[in-house]
């Protein structure tokens, strides 16, 4: 069997989670407006190993939400990962945590999932994928204005984040029209990335340990 550590703290959400052959195992994870990651990630990563009946020597891999997102959330999340590889001599895995925010959501009734995290004021991080789950915009910071979106206004469209609120009442305010998008509040979580950690490790995706960073974006993060 293989099992993956996966942690994912671009947001406010601490998320650890156990995947064992792309099967979630064990998930931790606690939404903290006030970023405790720094106090929680560790006591997480041991509980989830406990949760999975698993010793550390037993991982295969940890895998990493890359981000976008919080600046200090990234770097405390890939701080973790990286002393993990090295003490361990295992590989790191990196995901993209707008893909796993919005995985669950492909193949369903939508034409398109419009993840979308918060980035300050009025500005977003956001990427767009299509049903099948095939990324159609690289992922970008959006400031929000009358043009956001347009070319997807008459779709069946999914946004889902912590921006979504900010979105809807920014849309409403200047009356553009999204009839058929619906919203969803959610954060990255951990327990969405074992098939996808479990798929880039069968295919050796792996980071070099050393030079690898999040993808940050901007210089200033929450």
């Amino acid at each position: 069997m293989t099992h993956i550590l996966q942690i994912e703290t671009s947001s406010k959400n601490c998320s650890v989670s156990i995947g064992t052959d792309g099967k979630l195992n064990c998930l931790c994870e606690e939404i903290s407006p006030d970023f405790k990651h720094s106090e929680n990630l560790h006591t997480f990563i041991l509980w989830a190993l406990e949760g999975a009946e698993l010793e550390l020597k037993e991982i295969h891999a940890v895998a990493i939400g890359m981000g976008p997102g919080s600046y200090t959330g990234l770097r405390i999340g890939l701080a973790s990962a990286k002393g993990l590889c090295f003490g361990n001599d295992i590989p790191l895995i990196a995901l993209n945590s707008l893909h796993f925010l919005a995985y669950p959501y492909f193949k369903q009734e939508y034409e398109f999932i419009i993840p979308i995290m918060d980035a300050r004021r009025m500005e977003i991080y956001t990427t767009i994928f299509s049903s099948e789950g095939d990324m159609i915009e690289k992922t970008h910071p959006h400031i929000l204005n009358k043009h956001s979106f347009e070319n997807y206004r008459n779709k069946k469209i999914l946004f889902i984040g912590d921006a979504t609120a900010k979105t809807e009442n920014f849309f409403q305010d200047h009356n553009l029209n999204f009839e058929q998008a619906s919203f969803i509040l959610s954060y990255p979580s951990a327990k969405n990335m074992s098939q996808l950690s479990y798929e880039k490790y069968q295919q050796k995706g792996f980071e070099n340990v050393a030079y690898f960073d999040p993808l940050y974006l901007k210089e200033w993060g929450k």
